[in-house]
């Protein structure tokens, strides 16, 4: 969408799909029905005055960031309700606590289980993640941990990852660099047991799935592996993979057994 209105509409699709928000749940923050947010996002209904504001106080920024369209939007995490915005010109997503431990948790389970083989370094842990996320969407239908995953050329990449690798860096992990068959790696190597209280069975489950499938995979093949689903397969390079898209996954990718009436 090249015009204005489309560029805006664009703008508040990828806030609110950064705020893990549905179509729906900003239907009702903004008093109108989901279609009319369809229509705002697809560019073929004008945004009014009195709505923009309301999408201003739901995202928790200005109007002029709203249609600010060449400042892109930062992740950062709350550390409580009072914490006050620096930069005035910038989108900044806050990661609820909640997101940010269930993360920790699950990327210590990963490495205490997988983390020593050689082949698991930063970006096998990426795709590992990933699948974990849009597995348990699938089957569940609810977040597991929730994170953001960007399409990049090497595959899903969680945006939160980074940051959050670096809050446990010297507590709960250890970052090393290493080399596996002569390419260098960013091992991590956990430096406590998971929380396992903070984790479900159900939840434990899907991660085993995902680890006793790819884990063995090297960094080339499991991205490549990743290029093949759906999910990644219909996002534009550089945008957010929508958790939606796993409903239209192939039957080789997807987590759900369908009966032959359903083909039916």
């Amino acid at each position: 969408m090249d015009t204005l209105t489309g560029r805006i509409s664009n703008r508040i699709k990828k806030i609110r799909e950064r705020l893990e928000l549905s179509q729906e749940d900003l239907a009702k923050r903004m008093g109108i029905s989901r279609v009319a947010v369809s229509q705002i996002e697809n560019g073929r209904r004008k945004i009014c005055t009195e709505e923009l504001i309301k999408l201003s106080r739901i995202f928790n920024v200005t109007t002029n960031i709203l249609l600010n369209l060449d400042e892109d939007i930062e992740v950062v995490f709350e550390k409580s309700k009072k914490q006050k915005v620096e930069k005035k010109n910038e989108i900044r997503i806050s990661v609820p606590q909640k997101n940010i431990e269930k993360f920790k948790e699950v990327l210590l389970y990963i490495l205490g289980k997988v983390g020593s083989k050689p082949n698991v370094g930063e970006s096998v842990l990426y795709k590992l993640l990933y699948f974990i996320d849009f597995n348990y969407y699938e089957k569940y239908e609810e977040q597991l941990i929730g994170a953001t995953y960007i399409k990049n050329h090497y595959g899903p990449t969680p945006k939160e990852f980074v940051k959050i690798a670096e809050e446990m860096q010297g507590k709960d992990l250890v970052k090393i660099q290493d080399e596996y068959f002569q390419y260098p790696q960013t091992k991590y190597i956990p430096l406590r047991d998971p929380d396992l209280s903070k984790l479900s069975t159900k939840e434990q489950r899907v991660i085993d799935d995902v680890l006793n499938i790819l884990s063995d995979m090297n960094a080339k093949k499991i991205s490549e592996y990743s290029h093949n689903d759906v999910p990644w397969m219909t996002t534009e390079e550089g945008d957010i993979i929508d958790y939606e898209s796993v409903f239209y996954r192939t039957a080789f990718y997807s987590m759900r057994e369908y009966s032959e009436e359903e083909d039916i």
